[in-house]
């Protein structure tokens, strides 16, 4: 099997060079800690918003929901226990990235203020499902979304497509979209984390991960040399499963979704797997209530943090 990779040549601009002349490269190759995830948009959005104990109708429409979310996601954000001690960066949507915290631009209060390196998720979501996948839908502006987010400080960006079957022609697809998208967002000076989740309730999980697996070394094998992209993945049923990949030269960092997992279940599968790191969502805001008190609401957050954080630095 083989994966197909547009041309896309690695090009250095503005966002290569603020990359270079700081830090944050370095911080998420070696740090000892995990991503946050704090993404959502669309209908999981209004899901977060119900565990958190805000319900469907203390909304009248999608700009008081994402209000809403943005509140949430400052609470966290700004709480003492989200600490670039243990979470070394933090994926954001665009929503987010385009407000602010405390009087400073999303992406710059992680950096100045917390040490923690902000992502930005860049899809518009999934298409319906064919051959078992569901590919990216399609992304018209992308090239304009990614000079906004060199302009915001962004580091680097995420995408997510879902493989529900072991189909070998839709992982292919799958793969090729991931690394197509990939490399745009290489050539515009960014760091691209590729996604392609596998479906914790698919019955082929396992024979998935084993078709998936090769046509990514494949795609990083046609990598230009001093490429590198990040991988996000769905916590193997083997452990250390991708231990290659977390060693390949290519990857930065390889980091794990929850998936649906429980935080406790996929803190476990976690743990067992070296090398790599957590990049949670549902999973870290788990516990969250928004009529909890600050101490309160602090408390759980950092159980939640310290669990994450321990589970990722095995």
């Amino acid at each position: 099997m083989t994966v197909r990779i547009v041309g896309y040549r690695y090009t250095v601009g503005l966002c290569r060079e603020i990359i270079v002349n700081s830090d944050q490269h370095e911080r998420i190759a070696t740090g000892a800690g995990f991503i946050a995830a704090l993404d959502q948009s669309g209908g999981s959005t209004s899901k977060a918003l119900r565990l958190y104990g805000i319900a469907d109708d203390a909304y009248a429409d999608e700009l008081q929901m994402f209000d809403l979310i943005h509140q949430m996601r400052c609470r966290i954000i700004a709480s003492r226990a989200f600490d670039g001690d243990r979470v070394i960066g933090a994926i954001l949507f665009e929503e987010t990235m385009e407000r602010q915290i405390d009087g400073r631009d999303a992406a710059d209060y992680l950096w100045i203020e917390k040490r923690v390196v902000p992502f930005l998720r860049v899809d518009k979501g999934l298409d319906d499902v064919s051959r078992g996948v569901q590919l990216m839908k399609p992304i018209p502006d992308l090239d304009e979304l990614l000079e906004r987010a060199c302009s915001k400080g962004i580091f680097g960006t995420k995408m997510r497509s879902v493989i529900q079957s072991a189909d070998p022609g839709g992982i292919q697809a799958i793969a090729s979209q991931q690394f197509d998208v990939g490399i745009q967002i290489l050539a515009a000076g960014l760091m691209p984390i590729l996604e392609p989740e596998i479906d914790i309730r698919s019955p082929s999980k396992r024979e998935a991960e084993d078709m998936l697996k090769p046509l990514l070394l494949a795609g990083l094998d046609q990598l230009d040399d001093g490429q590198q992209v990040m991988f996000k993945l769905t916590l193997p049923e083997e452990d250390d499963f991708y231990l290659d990949l977390v060693e390949h030269p290519k990857v930065l960092r390889l980091v794990a979704l929850s998936g649906g997992y429980t935080r406790d279940e996929a803190n476990a599968r976690l743990a067992r797997n070296r090398r790599v790191v957590a990049s949670f969502s549902r999973a870290l805001t788990e516990g969250l209530s928004v009529d909890q008190n600050q101490d309160a609401f602090n408390a759980t957050l950092d159980e939640s943090v310290r669990g994450i954080y321990e589970a990722s630095i095995t």
